[in-house]
């Protein structure tokens, strides 16, 4: 099993970083409010979000069954999500305007979403981790559990970072 990237265990990011990567993730990015995104959780190592259950996201109408789309959408935006915060903890002598302005080059270069289980319930919990992040390309690997804990998709995704 590979390594997950391992930035120094004492970094904390400051609140003015924090609010700044919701406001980018959660409103400024306007696909991400469409499915309702919301952060819980930013550190150097980790991220986790979390999606409501609605209508709009129905992809089976028989069974109430979330989209694929959204999953894989979504998994793709915290894998995302994850490289911004990995960015920010190795920038640190950056002031937070600064680090969250290196954001602007990210992008999506490789994704792969396995789904494992169908996607029924009132809200979905979701992870990711940074696996690596070189000068160039970041990797990471993202998890979407029911409101149970229970894995229902992962996924895998490479990200251009400059």
């Amino acid at each position: 099993m590979p390594h997950r990237l391992t930035p120094p265990a004492d970094i904390q990011f400051e609140d003015e970083f924090i609010a700044g990567v919701k406001n980018i993730f959660e409103e400024m990015i306007v696909f991400n409010r469409m499915l309702g995104l919301k952060i819980s959780e930013v550190t150097p190592t980790r991220v986790k979000a979390r999606i409501d259950m609605r209508n709009e996201l129905v992809g089976h109408y028989a069974y109430n069954r979330i989209h694929g789309g959204v999953i894989s959408a979504s998994l793709d935006a915290l894998g995302g999500l994850a490289v911004m915060a990995a960015i920010g903890a190795r920038h640190m002598d950056e002031s937070p305007t600064q680090r969250l302005q290196r954001f602007a080059k990210l992008g999506t270069i490789d994704l792969r979403i396995d789904y494992l289980r169908p996607g029924i319930g009132e809200r979905f919990e979701l992870r990711a981790e940074v696996m690596r992040l070189g000068s160039r390309v970041a990797t990471t690997r993202m998890e979407f559990m029911g409101a149970d804990g229970r894995l229902l998709s992962t996924g895998s995704a490479a990200y251009i970072v400059s």
